[in-house]
C-alpha cells in the first residue's frame, strides 16, 4: 500500500538562512527540542515506507515565513508539497494568496488559530476581513488547513463552509474532538460537520493516540465519521516531530487503529486522499515511488 505522510513538519538547521520567527514569539517545545530537516525527514520516510509527504510549515518556528518549506519542496519535488502558514486578515491576502500559490508556490495554505504559542485566539478566521480570502483560495482551488479546536469556534467553521462551498478545508487533528470523554459523542459532533461537501478532516496520532486507548469503544467514533464522511475526504498525517513516537512508530499506530476498514478505505486514508487534495502528489516518481514500493510490499 502506497503511503502519502499529509501533515508533517521540518525545521532547519541553518538558522542563519532560516531565523527563527515564532507567531507570538514563542517557540514550541519539539521545535527547541527535537527538530527533523527536510533531509532527516525524507531519511525517516524512507525508515518507515513513506512515499511522499506534506511539509506543514512549522508556525511555531517560522510564522508566516514559508521559505524553508517551499525550498525544500523546490530541492525534492518529487517528495514533497509545501503547505504555508497564511494571514487571512492581511489588506493584501488575495492577491497575496494568488501569489503565494501560483506555479512552483505553495501546494495549500494553513490557518492556525490555537494553541499555547498563539496570542490571540478565537474564531478571527471567520471575519469579514477574512472573506477576500476564502473567496480566492475558492477560485484558485487551493486546499486551505484549518488549525481550530471544536467548541465555540464550531458555529464560526459552519458559517465559512456555508459561505464559501467552493473552498476545499482541511480540518487538522479532527478540531481536536473530546474522544477520551465518549467516543460515541464525539463521533456524533464530527459526523455531523459531513454536511458540508468541501470539508475534509485530517487524522494524527492527537486522535489515534486516544482510539487506540478507547480499544473496542473506538468503532463508536470511527464508524459514524467514516460513513458520514467517506474515506475520500480522510487523510493520515503524522505529525512528526511534533509527535514523539517514531516516525515507523506513528505509522504502525494508524495502521493498527485502521485495522478493520476496508482496504479500499485504507488506501483512500493513507494516499488517495492527500494525492487529490495535493495533485502534485498523485504522479510519484523515482526515489519516491521506488523506495515506496520497496518498503510497504
Amino acid at each position: 500500500m502506497y503511503v502519502v505522510d499529509a501533515h508533517c513538519h521540518v525545521i532547519s538547521d541553518d538558522v542563519t538562512r532560516y531565523p527563527r520567527a515564532p507567531i507570538g514569539g514563542k517557540q514550541s517545545e519539539w521545535a527547541v527540542s527535537r527538530p527533523v530537516t527536510a533531509d532527516a525527514m525524507a531519511a525517516r520516510m524512507d525508515e518507515a515506507g513513506i512515499g511522499q509527504g506534506v511539509l506543514v510549515q512549522a508556525t511555531t518556528a517560522y510564522g508566516y515565513d514559508n521559505s524553508y518549506v517551499l525550498d525544500s519542496t523546490r530541492k525534492r519535488p518529487d517528495r514533497f508539497v509545501a503547505v504555508g502558514t497564511f494571514d487571512p486578515l492581511r489588506p493584501d491576502a488575495a492577491p497575496a494568496l494568488e501569489a503565494a500559490t501560483g506555479d512552483g508556490g505553495l501546494a495549500g495554505v494553513r490557518l492556525f488559530t490555537s494553541g499555547s504559542t498563539v496570542p490571540v485566539q478565537g474564531e478571527w478566521f471567520a471575519a469579514p476581513e477574512a472573506f477576500a480570502f476564502w473567496e480566492k483560495a475558492g477560485e484558485v482551488d487551493v486546499p486551505v488547513c484549518l488549525q481550530m479546536r471544536l467548541g465555540p469556534a464550531t458555529r464560526q467553521l459552519h458559517e465559512v463552509l456555508e459561505r464559501f462551498p467552493g473552498v476545499r478545508v482541511l480540518l487538522d487533528h479532527i478540531g481536536y474532538p473530546d474522544i477520551a470523554a465518549s467516543p460515541a459523542d464525539a463521533g456524533r459532533t464530527v459526523a455531523e460537520l459531513a454536511r458540508h461537501p468541501g470539508l475534509y478532516l485530517k487524522l494524527t496520532h492527537r486522535n489515534l493516540e486516544r482510539l487506540r486507548d478507547a480499544g473496542k469503544e473506538a468503532a463508536a467514533f470511527l464508524e459514524p465519521v467514516v460513513e458520514a464522511f467517506g474515506a475520500g475526504r480522510i487523510a493520515w498525517g503524522s505529525n512528526l516531530p511534533a509527535a514523539e513516537q517514531s516516525l515507523p512508530e506513528l505509522l504502525r499506530l494508524a495502521e493498527e487503529v485502521l485495522a478493520d476498514l476496508p482496504e479500499q478505505s485504507r488506501e483512500e486514508i493513507f494516499a488517495g486522499t492527500a494525492q487529490r487534495l495535493y495533485p502534485d502528489l498523485a504522479q510519484p516518481t523515482g526515489p519516491a515511488a521506488s523506495g515506496a514500493a520497496r518498503s510497504r510490499t
